[in-house]
C-alpha cells in the first residue's frame, strides 16, 4: 500500500525542476499532477481491497467456527466492529475497480502507434506492416532516430490509447511491448515461433473487420491483467463479423493465432489469415514505457521458471 502513495511523492517532488518556458511547465504540471492523482486513486483502492480481503477471511473463520487466522488476531476486534457498522463486505466492494486506466475504454474506439526498435531488419519491418493490420485504427510509425521519451509525448499529444514497440535480435522478432497512454501499465512480452502471413501456406486475405476475440484461460489475477491490456487493443466488433482472434494460454505461453470463418449451409470452415506468435509475459509496470521509476505490477523472476506447478496466467 505504501508503494503507489511513494511514488505519488517523487511526482510531486519532480514538479519543482520543471523548464522555464511557461507553456511547457503548464504541461508537465498537468501531467506531473493526473499521474499523481491516478497513484492516489490506486493506493487508495490497493488499501481499500486488501481491507475488504482480510474482513472476509474474518467473517469466514467466525460463521465456520474456526480459529481466526494468526495475521488477523492483532486485530480481529477493530475488523469485527467495522463489520458491525458497515456491514461484511460483498462481492461487489471486495474487488474494486484496479484496472481505473481502462474505466473510458468502450466509450471510443482504440488508436494505436505501431513502431519498432532502431534499425530495424527488413524481417522486421515486415512484421510491422502485418501487425498494422491485425490492430484496427493503427497507425505505421518509422523509427528513425527518435526516442522512446519524444514517441510517448506524441502519442499524449494526438491523442493515442496505445503504443506497440516490436523489437528483434538479429533480425527475427523476439519482444512486443504494450503501453497504455496516458499513465500505465506497460506489459513486456518476448515473442516466439514467429510465422509470418507468406510463411503460412494457404493463407487467406487479411479482412478490414473488427475482430471478435476468444481469450482461453487467463484465469489468474496477473492473467486477468494481461487480458484485460490487449483486449482493448481491439474495438468492439459488430455481430456479423467472421475475423476471430484467439489468445490461448497454456503453461504461461499465451498462443495468438487469426482467422476468418465462412459458413457453408450447416458447415463451418475456418481459415487461418496469420501471423501467428506466441507471446510470454515477463514485466508488468504502472507507468508508460518511458518512465523508469515506476513501481512494477509483476515481475518474472529466474526462481519461477523451476516452479513447474506454478502457473502466473
Amino acid at each position: 500500500d505504501e508503494a503507489p502513495a511513494a511514488g505519488a511523492a517523487r511526482l510531486a517532488a519532480t514538479e519543482q525542476d520543471l523548464p522555464t518556458h511557461p507553456a511547457f511547465a503548464t504541461m508537465l504540471r498537468k501531467q506531473a499532477r493526473m499521474r499523481r492523482e491516478y497513484m492516489q486513486k490506486r493506493a487508495a483502492d490497493a488499501k481499500e481491497a486488501s481491507t475488504a480481503d482480510r474482513k472476509r477471511k474474518l467473517r469466514t473463520a467466525v460463521d465456520e467456527g474456526r480459529t481466526v487466522p494468526t495475521e488477523l488476531r492483532g486485530e480481529a476486534d477493530a475488523l469485527l466492529a467495522e463489520m458491525e457498522l458497515n456491514g461484511a463486505p460483498g462481492p461487489s466492494s471486495s474487488t474494486p475497480d484496479l484496472d481505473s486506466e481502462y474505466a473510458s475504454a468502450g466509450v471510443a474506439d482504440p488508436r494505436i502507434l505501431l513502431t519498432t526498435s532502431h534499425d530495424p531488419s527488413s524481417r522486421l519491418v515486415q512484421f510491422l506492416k502485418e501487425m498494422k493490420l491485425v490492430f484496427p485504427n493503427t497507425s505505421r510509425m518509422n523509427r528513425g532516430g527518435h526516442t522512446v521519451k519524444q514517441i510517448v509525448e506524441t502519442c499524449r499529444a494526438d491523442g493515442f490509447t496505445d503504443l506497440v514497440v516490436l523489437q528483434e535480435h538479429r533480425g527475427v522478432p523476439d519482444g512486443l511491448v504494450v503501453s497504455h497512454m496516458p499513465h500505465g501499465p506497460t506489459a513486456y512480452f518476448g515473442l516466439a515461433n514467429v510465422t509470418m502471413r507468406h510463411d503460412i501456406e494457404g493463407a487467406t486475405n487479411m479482412s478490414e473487420a473488427y475482430p471478435h476475440l476468444v481469450i482461453d484461460n487467463l484465469t489468474s489475477k496477473v492473467g486477468a491483467r494481461v487480458a484485460t491490456i490487449l483486449k482493448h487493443l481491439f474495438p468492439v466488433p459488430k455481430p456479423d463479423s467472421k475475423r476471430v482472434v484467439s489468445l490461448v494460454n497454456r503453461a504461461d505461453l499465451l498462443s495468438f493465432r487469426h482467422h476468418v470463418y465462412a459458413r457453408e449451409k450447416a458447415d463451418v470452415h475456418l481459415y487461418e489469415v496469420g501471423p501467428r506468435f506466441d507471446l510470454r509475459l515477463y514485466q508488468i509496470k504502472l507507468g508508460t514505457i518511458d518512465q523508469e521509476e515506476v513501481e512494477n505490477e509483476w515481475v518474472l523472476r529466474p526462481y519461477m521458471n523451476t516452479a513447474s506447478k506454478r502457473r502466473a496466467l
